[in-house]
């Protein structure tokens, strides 16, 4: 959890690293153009006066600077600052006065000038600008300093006229460094000078270098049950920290914070611990955690002393609880107290166990990294000792999940053996003559990023295979096998093997054969072995999920070259997890054609809050959403008194951001508070003083009772001048023994809802009350119609700063009639974002994040200046960038690799133009928001010149003139309303469009060419990530008595299907078979009988593995599905009975061939509305109609149907209850009712053909226009499906 860090802490940190921030002020000198010959080394030069030494910078003599030889393969130039020293900047020139530069180049650094690492910036950025020309300097300041002894430039680029020139100086200053080092059995205790410490804030600092994933760094524990240890663990460093917790004390399980990864890579890291009561920052390297200790303590009570390298066993020399820390530590600080120093001086606080000395050993493991997935390899001779029995053994580590790791070929000949990573697990394969081999696999998720050993062996007729030390695995062999030629490491030239697997990325060491420990260096300099795309020296891994880029809490997954995520039970979308799945409110859910029911709406989309679940009214002309409390019933309330309140808390099912968020974003919102009383005032008579309130969202006390004037203490019947009496502003004032009520609506906005509640008066004898507070209650959705209009060119709208570095998402609606005009813009120093109307026909998404302008284009087949309303969304975030117009298909751009990340913007954000003010946008531009925050378009519209509040329009207001995705149009004397991409008919798209089918109807939508769910990618963009963006909306009404019966049916060219069917029973199956090799997916959402001749409403709804189903007003369930695939080359979608039933299961096609017997109504399928299509265009040749179908209305069957049902239960009963003599009255009395029936109905027959008569002259040439219209637009639909989006989330285009 994030927390807001205290100022105390933040200032003693600062004291405590005044000295440090004192050298940073001035660590900035150079510190190589004093240094001698010897400091300078390369890997070759072209001659002795092209040597390192004379690399320095603005040095003239000799050939000016370095330069390699022309056959070097992998050049450097290394620097030796003489000792270690802190580095905040380099800088670079050409070689003087020459054509040789570079002009990009890797920074490396290492403390012995063995094992190197590679710097990166910020960003994660590797590459470094060079020059341009041979005598600019060019200096690189590094985003975070580094303390080393050794630099390594390694060019990349350089000038192509030309070659590679270097001339070098090194800034930054002298660094103090005291150090311990760890064998791995020994440790240093601080003891206190008393028998316990106990403190309310700690500042902990220390660096640490290990060959170890496993180590204690620090621990420390008191009595009461406080504890604090840091450790590293599988080469991630976690804090376990109890402040007087007793939950943790007696709990096995600690859960620790964990922070960094890879820290086990033999180089410097920096930890940082900083408390102040329960707030914690712990930071390691850059990457910082904040969070609150657990338990009701604020102070860390710690008894005798500070263990620092190991947990030592009281009583116990020698003997520790957890794995020891092997390795260095450098300036161990505890609360200002230098621990290393004090060690080193003898002092009697600190005494040491096991062997700790005061200089760090040099590194002993030199790995080498494997770079490339297609041409990397290693090959080394395989020197077979006389028994013609070989061993190897090796460590690697790696993020992929497959990868060639060795390869060998065996006599007696052809024989070959390899052992490669598959799905995550080792597999040794055997392969003999023929096609005959022999597997066997190991381990278990090697892919971790840790280190793991392998060790393979062949003897006695069996070759063994053994990973970490576990039990060993065996190919049995039929006669002994010796290896043949060369042994291939991480993978094999096409010359020499065929081989499927890639290559492994990743890095290896301590690779022996035969027992015999191989010196890369000699591999390196060309004297043993051979090899490809290698680096030495280096373990160069790169942890792409530190930090984790993915939003929402979702999980990243990473491999050597990319990282995905993980969105499942997020509730969010996309490559990062950035877009929400659900609508914003129930206003948006209703513009969707949803019904009333309880939904999850997210306030804020792609902002932090979440999704909450509320209730969605639509059954009137307002959609009101509802958010309930935990007290439901009413509450009775006696002997309170001032002293002894009765106090009633409220929790809802909601935040208090969200509750905020809700509120905020409606028109209006109320809460009716009901309270009964006897003898219970809620005012002081004497003084008017309150004896009860209520509190707001705030927690700030409120007394008023009613309406939406927060200022006014009175109750409704004051403010309706109608209490019982008038010389008290409430009723319960009157204080009778007699109850009565005061009931008021709340409903100023911003103190709702209700959170508590306080009554004070009911102690007296007879005095008694009874409240009871509703639901909080809002309706309207004020982003959805918050607009401006831009009648000048030069005119626009400023806000502040888009908050946009690492991910923003851009929506909002736009009308013109001009052919062009920038919609919106901001600025940084170099990086920019615009979003722009091109053409007339062209809307254009550009950015740039420092790696070169970005530019989406999206290019619509009808001009997008014609006055109507179109949507604009544009998406950029470190996986991809976005661009959706309309319905058109998304348009989506891959971001390069290892490229700059953020983009940084400085000036404001300016909309319906520029800050040169020229092409600036004129027209109306409506609901814009940008992450989740809805922009005040009209607020600042009344402030602005050229520019107005609102938009001009029949359909730029929020009255919901076409309803169900209908879409409005603009017309010189009104309005239409464009139904084709809605399932309903009629004027305004809310008539159901319904059908009878008998046992042989269906209806079969044939999509005109192999069509996918999934919006067509940019041939830039990746596909990496695809199936996390699957998706389906399905709905469709239904009426019938039988089962089993097929409801709809979704097929695939690849035998891929979705179906729902009525079992046996009558319960809905869904059925989703996405894998192909694998069984479908059954959910039977309800277990009870729906063919019971009533009207249902199903609506599913699915993004990738998360499947939501709600039937009629029931909740929405969720599903989790086995597979995220998308539905691939879509043929058709079935209504009722399905003649082609390949690859169905059985249950299904029993349902299949039975059919539907019913009525089926306003059926979608995305955007896709089968029904109404087959009764508008019969003779298209996509559509496919078997047997009769007759157009019909299922709700009227349904009522006709449940009258039925009704009539005859109600005649059964009556038959068991009534007399024979009774039969006779009854027959009479049918008589007369029907005779009254009759003649009513023909009444209401006459009364409304008159009616229609009138209407029809008053609107036929509306209608007409409109008919019209929408059939060109149905036939339109049918041959641009294709470029249709699947989640529409407006619903007036």
């Amino acid at each position: 959890m994030d927390v807001l860090f205290p100022a105390v802490l933040l200032c003693t940190a600062s004291v405590l690293g005044g000295a440090s921030a004192a050298s940073h002020y001035n660590c900035n000198g150079p510190l190589a153009s004093a240094l001698p010959h010897s400091s300078f080394q390369s890997s070759s030069q072209s001659s002795a006066s092209y040597s390192a030494f004379y690399a320095k910078l603005n040095r003239r003599d000799e050939a000016g600077g370095w330069s390699p030889m022309v056959t070097d393969q992998d050049p450097w130039l290394q620097v030796d600052l003489r000792e270690q020293m802190e580095v905040t900047a380099v800088a670079t020139q050409g070689r003087y006065d020459s054509s040789d530069w570079v002009s990009s180049y890797l920074l490396l650094y290492s403390d012995t000038g063995r094992i190197w690492k590679q710097y990166r910036q910020e960003d994660g950025l590797e590459r470094f600008d060079g020059n341009i020309n041979s005598e600019t300097v060019v200096q690189n300041k590094l985003s975070h300093p580094v303390k080393t002894r050794f630099l390594r430039f390694i060019p990349l680029d350089w000038n192509p006229s030309g070659w590679m020139g270097l001339r070098v100086e090194v800034f930054g200053c002298s660094y103090k460094s005291y150090v311990a080092d760890f064998d791995g059995r020994s440790s240093l205790l601080y003891r206190f000078n008393q028998k316990s410490m106990s403190t309310v804030k700690d500042v902990i600092s220390l660096r640490f270098k290990s060959h170890q994933a496993e180590g204690v760094l620090l621990h420390g524990e008191g009595q009461r049950g406080d504890y604090i240890t840091l450790e590293l663990h599988r080469g991630r460093l976690d804090l376990y920290l109890n402040l007087d917790d007793s939950r943790s004390r007696f709990s096995s399980r600690r859960v620790p914070v964990t922070v960094g990864s890879l820290l086990d890579d033999q180089h410097w890291h920096s930890a940082h611990i900083e408390r102040f009561n329960r707030q914690v920052n712990l930071t390691v390297d850059s990457h910082t955690q904040h969070f609150q200790t657990k338990g009701e303590g604020q102070s860390l009570e710690v008894d005798y002393e500070l263990s620092f390298g190991g947990i030592p066993l009281p009583g116990k020399p020698g003997t520790f609880l957890r794995k020891n820390f092997h390795g260095c530590i450098e300036n161990l600080y505890y609360n200002g107290i230098n621990i290393i120093d004090l060690a080193k001086r003898r002092k009697p606080q600190i005494h040491s166990v096991g062997n700790v000395t005061f200089s760090c050993s040099p590194p002993q493991l030199v790995a080498c990294t494997f770079l490339s997935s297609s041409s990397s390899f290693l090959s080394l001779p395989s020197a077979a000792p006389p028994t013609g029995e070989f061993t190897v053994r090796f460590q690697f580590r790696t993020w992929n999940a497959d990868g060639l790791l060795l390869s060998v070929q065996l006599n007696p000949s052809p024989q070959k053996l390899e052992l490669q990573i598959s799905n995550s697990w080792l597999h040794l394969t055997l392969y003999s003559t023929g096609r005959q081999r022999s597997e066997v696999s190991a381990g278990r998720r090697v892919n971790d990023g840790l280190w793991h050993t392998v060790s393979l062996a062949s003897r006695n007729l069996q070759i063994t295979l053994s990973v970490d030390g576990e039990p060993s695995s065996n190919v049995e062999l039929w006669e002994p096998v010796e290896s043949r030629g060369s042994f291939y490491f991480g993978g094999c030239p096409p010359t020499e093997c065929h081989i499927q697997a890639p290559a492994f990325q990743g890095c290896m060491q301590l690779i022996s054969i035969n027992n015999n420990l191989v010196n890369l260096s000699y591999v390196q300099q060309g004297l043993l072995g051979n090899y490809n795309e290698l680096q030495f020296d280096t373990c160069n891994m790169k942890d792409r999920c530190l930090p984790n880029l993915c939003e929402h809490g979702a999980r990243c997954s990473q491999t050597w070259s990319s990282f995905s995520c993980d969105c499942s039970g997020t509730g969010y979308s996309g490559a990062t997890c950035h877009n929400s799945i659900y609508e914003p409110s129930c206003e948006a859910y209703k513009l969707s054609g949803s019904s009333s029911g309880y939904y999850f709406i997210d306030p804020d989309g792609s902002g932090p809050l979440g999704p909450t679940q509320v209730y969605c009214n639509m059954t009137e002309k307002k959609v009101w959403t509802v958010l309930s409390h935990n007290i439901t019933a009413p509450v009775k309330v006696q002997n309170s008194s001032p002293q002894k309140p009765h106090i009633m808390k409220f929790s809802y099912n909601a935040s208090a951001d969200q509750l905020r968020a809700i509120v905020s974003g409606s028109e209006q919102c109320q809460q009716e508070v009901v309270y009964n009383c006897r003898k219970s005032r809620l005012f002081n008579t004497k003084d008017g003083s309150p004896l009860s309130w209520w509190l707001d969202r705030e927690g700030d006390k409120r007394s008023y009772w009613g309406g939406f004037l927060p200022g006014v203490q009175q109750c409704s019947c004051s403010l309706e001048e109608n209490c019982m009496d008038m010389n008290y502003f409430c009723n319960c004032d009157a204080d009778t023994d007699t109850w009565t009520n005061d009931t008021g609506i709340l409903s100023y906005k911003d103190h709702l809802p209700v959170s508590q509640i306080v009554i004070r008066d009911t102690n007296r004898t007879g005095s008694q009350a009874v409240y009871h507070v509703g639901s909080l209650r809002c309706y309207g959705d004020k982003s959805i119609w918050n607009a401006a209009s831009f009648y000048q060119e030069s005119s626009y709208l400023y806000f502040p700063t888009l908050q946009a570095e690492l991910a923003s998402d851009i929506s909002f609606y736009f009308k013109t009639s001009s052919p062009s005009g920038v919609f919106l813009e901001n600025q940084g120093l170099k990086d920019f974002i615009r979003v722009e109307l091109s053409s007339p026909t062209v809307v254009t998404f550009s950015f740039d994040v420092g790696n070169g302008p970005a530019v989406l284009s999206v290019k619509s087949h009808l001009p997008l200046n014609d006055r109507q309303w179109h949507y604009v969304r544009a998406e950029r975030n470190v996986k991809e960038a976005s661009l959706q117009i309309d319905q058109l298909p998304l348009r989506l751009l891959e971001a390069p690799a290892d490229g700059h990340l953020r983009l940084r913007l400085s000036s404001q954000l300016f909309v319906g133009g520029t800050a040169s003010q020229q092409r600036g946008f004129l027209g109306c531009i409506r609901s814009l928001i940008v992450n989740g925050m809805t922009f005040d378009l009209e607020e600042r519209a009344k402030m602005t010149p050229g520019v107005s509040s609102g938009c001009p329009g029949y359909c730029s207001g929020s009255s919901n003139l076409c309803h169900n995705r209908g879409r409005c149009i603009e017309k010189s004397n009104g309005y239409i309303c464009d139904c084709s991409q809605s399932a309903y008919g009629g004027a305004t798209c809310n008539q159901e469009v319904s059908v009878s089918f008998d046992r042989d109807s269906s209806v079969t939508y044939t999509f005109q060419e192999p069509f996918s769910v999934m919006q067509n990618r940019s041939s830039q963009a990746s596909s990496a990530f695809t199936e996390s963006r699957a998706r389906e909306d399905v709905a469709f009404s239904f009426v019938t008595s039988q089962r089993p019966a097929m409801l709809l049916t979704v097929s695939t060219f690849t035998q891929q299907y979705i179906t729902t069917i009525l079992a046996r029973n009558g319960s809905l199956q869904i059925w989703y078979h996405l894998q192909i090799d694998r069984s479908p997916d059954v959910f039977s959402p309800a277990p009870r009988n729906l063919a019971d001749g009533r009207l249902h409403r199903i609506r599913i709804h699915r993004v990738g593995k998360n499947l939501y189903v709600q039937i009629d007003q029931d909740i929405h369930r969720k599903y989790t599905l086995s597979s995220d695939a998308e539905l691939i080359l879509i043929r058709s979608l079935t209504l009722g009975k399905v003649i082609r039933m390949d690859s169905f299961n059985e249950e299904v096609v029993n349902a299949a061939s039975k059919g539907f017997v019913g009525c089926l109504s306003s059926v979608q399928f995305n955007h896709v509305a089968p029904l109404k299509a087959a009764l508008t265009n019969r003779g298209s040749s996509l559509i496919t109609i078997r047997g009769p179908l007759v157009q019909s209305n299922c709700g009227a069957l349904a009522e006709s149907t449940s009258h039925i049902l009704q009539d005859q239960a109600a005649n059964e009963d009556k038959e068991q209850h009534d007399s024979n003599a009774q039969k006779d009255l009854a027959v009479i009395a049918g008589v007369v009712t029907a005779v009254v029936f009759i003649a009513v109905c023909a009444l209401a027959v006459i009364s409304r053909l008159l009616y229609q008569q009138r209407r029809a002259k008053r609107s036929s040439s509306m209608k007409e226009e409109h008919r019209h219209s929408t059939y060109t637009d149905y036939r339109t639909e049918l041959h641009l499906h294709n470029s249709v989006r699947d989640n529409v989330k407006e619903y007036y285009i």
